[in-house]
């Protein structure tokens, strides 16, 4: 399994915009092939910093994602509300306490 971590930092003006978009999409991004689990998190401090956090079958399950219709839609009306370029890192859970 992949663990999927994306930083988003958002114009000020964007946040609300974000966060319809992210609400129509999220059913969409959850339930296609391969993603396990997603999650939207908001920074406490700074309101204009969000978290995905999604969990992938493998890499390729992601990388299928990624070239597919529905990426190619949510990604760009995305990236045009960034206040600064977004960060992602692809990591393996090691451990996990309930």
């Amino acid at each position: 399994m992949l663990v999927r971590i994306v930083k988003l930092t958002f114009e000020f003006a964007e946040i609300d915009n974000f966060k319809a978009l992210f609400n129509a999409s999220k059913e969409k991004i959850r339930n296609f092939e391969g993603c396990l689990f997603l999650e939207l998190y908001q920074d406490m401090h700074q309101e204009n910093v969000f978290f995905t956090y999604s969990y992938w079958e493998d890499e390729a399950a992601l990388n299928t994602y990624r070239k597919s219709p529905l990426f190619k839609e949510v990604w760009p009306a995305t990236k045009v509300k960034f206040a600064a370029s977004p960060e992602a890192w692809s990591v393996n859970k090691l451990a996990s306490l309930k």
